[in-house]
């Protein structure tokens, strides 16, 4: 499969790029992580009004009915800023909830304010009604769900306000959330799909947040000097960083594949393949930054490890590696030939 962006998607790739890079957003990242979300969610307005949390909401409810792809393109972007905030819940995971359940009452009650910026999202998962489920920066969301089984009900935080649960990325207020007013039943695909597609985005953020951590730590190879040369011109950090560009580039295909396909049999094996792939290479990316920043770079006050933390936290925040190999496991098996 031989697959390019259009001319249209690099523009709005390059135009989002320029957004986010006058943001400050590590300043507000540091700000959302101590409790202050004034900046953070600032950046937020400024992504809605360049149009990601309307990109996969349809015309009827004022968004862009753009494709998988775009949503990709522009989420590739979000995590190479490290923007924060309920990103894949707003831009993605509810979006694709509401427009597939049976009735459309909730989509037309509050996609068109997600789609134009004025209302941020999240949801929390959990097999059973018995135990909560966790959300991601509940105590600023204006519109919290809860998806349990096939059931869709909004959400009610059970914590203490003020007291989230702790996060490996302290930017990542996780809170947990009970069932409360019923939104809509037997929802068990359009939750499925949602998943699936709250896993792509994730894997796009994962790629974004690797190319990040690859740009910063070459700049800082050519910089810092070590014996009178820039440790970049050792054969050792060479190739370190050489085998994490390879690594992003090899995983990038998988994930525009998985948005391809997101509307086909293959939709499962090709999400959890695409994760896989760009959490391995983000991981790859943050552990090389680590060796060659040395020391600095395990400090607060060093701006790498707002990415790195964010890696380690998006790495299994939508199913575990083992989990998404396992579906790419069994898709495989269910492939096979029946044998003769």
């Amino acid at each position: 499969m031989k697959f390019a962006l259009s001319t249209e998607q690099l523009d709005f790739a390059a135009e989002l790029r320029k957004v986010l890079d006058a943001a400050q957003v590590p300043t507000a990242t540091r700000a959302w992580a101590a409790g202050d979300t004034a900046k953070g969610t600032a950046v937020l307005r400024q992504v809605a009004e360049a149009g990601v949390f309307g990109l996969v909401v349809a015309d009827e409810y004022d968004g862009a009915d753009a494709t998988a792809v775009d949503l990709v393109v522009a989420l590739v972007e979000l995590g190479r800023a490290g923007v924060p905030g309920p990103v894949t819940e707003s831009a993605a995971v509810i979006p694709a909830l509401l427009q597939r359940l049976p009735d459309a009452t909730a989509a037309q009650r509050w996609l068109p304010a997600l789609a134009g910026g004025g209302l941020l999202g999240t949801i929390a998962l959990t097999d059973t009604g018995t135990l909560p489920g966790i959300a991601l920066d509940a105590d600023t969301a204006d519109l919290v769900l809860l998806a349990t089984g096939d059931r869709v009900s909004l959400g009610v935080r059970t914590d203490a306000p003020g007291d989230p649960l702790r996060s490996i990325d302290p930017a990542r207020r996780l809170s947990p959330v009970g069932a409360g007013e019923l939104v809509a039943d037997d929802a068990a695909d359009a939750i499925s799909y949602a998943v699936d597609l709250g896993v792509l985005a994730t894997a796009a953020q994962l790629l974004g947040a690797g190319r990040a951590l690859l740009d910063q730590t070459t700049t800082y190879a050519k910089q810092r000097k070590q014996f009178g040369r820039a440790i970049g011109e050792f054969q050792a950090v060479k190739q370190q960083l050489a085998d994490v560009l390879i690594a992003l580039d090899l995983a990038e295909p998988l994930l525009y594949r998985a948005a391809l396909t997101l509307d086909s049999d293959d939709r499962a094996r090709d999400v959890s393949a695409a994760i896989v792939a760009c959490g391995d290479a983000a991981h790859r990316a943050s552990r090389a930054g680590l060796q060659v920043h040395g020391a600095i770079g395990y400090t607060a006050e060093c701006d790498l490890s707002l990415w790195i933390t964010r890696v380690a936290a998006l790495r299994t925040a939508w199913g575990t590696a083992d989990f998404h190999r396992g579906r790419i496991a069994d898709a495989l098996r269910a492939a096979e030939p029946a044998a003769v």
